[in-house]
């Protein structure tokens, strides 16, 4: 069984497509745990503020099968593919981490977001805060604490499940 750490985010709809988002993720994986969900501003657009959020999960799935899972429930979500990079979105779900592996290919893991968004090192480093990333030699709640914390985001209410 490999342990997974997915990124989710929304800001369309957020808690509508967060919650779906995460019931079709309890569906596919195992033992599916989320972090705090943290509100933030867009970054590099303008637009309606994020929910972001890390969730924890086990699979036997392959990363190649587990990356083609998440498109399609981004899909479901009506995610639309080929949209900017900066841009609103219903759901976006980027695999963290897979186990220790480290790729290129069908993504690059570990994920580079992890060392440069706020909301993802944060709600990582509260899930797993003694993880140690391949190829570094600090836990994820040392890199948060010593992480320059450039974008303001704060934690909300969200419970799941309901």
């Amino acid at each position: 069984m490999n342990r997974i750490f997915i990124s989710l985010g929304s800001n369309i709809d957020a808690h509508i497509h967060i919650r779906n988002g995460l019931d079709d993720l309890a569906r596919d994986f195992d033992r599916v745990r989320i972090s705090t969900v943290f509100e933030s501003e867009a970054v590099g657009f303008e637009g309606d503020n994020f929910l972001n959020l890390v969730a924890e999960a086990y699979t036997e799935l392959p990363i190649e099968q587990v990356v083609a899972r998440f498109k399609q429930i981004e899909q479901d979500h009506g995610r639309l593919r080929g949209a900017k990079k900066f841009a609103s979105r219903t759901l976006d779900l980027d695999l963290l981490l897979y186990g220790d592996h480290q790729c290129q290919q069908p993504v690059e893991l570990p994920r580079p977001e992890i060392f440069h968004n706020d909301f993802v090192l944060w709600p990582l480093s509260e899930l797993w805060p003694e993880g140690i990333l391949p190829g570094v030699t600090d836990t994820l709640a040392q890199l948060w604490q010593d992480h320059p914390k450039q974008q303001k985001l704060w934690p909300i209410a969200f419970h799941w499940p309901e």
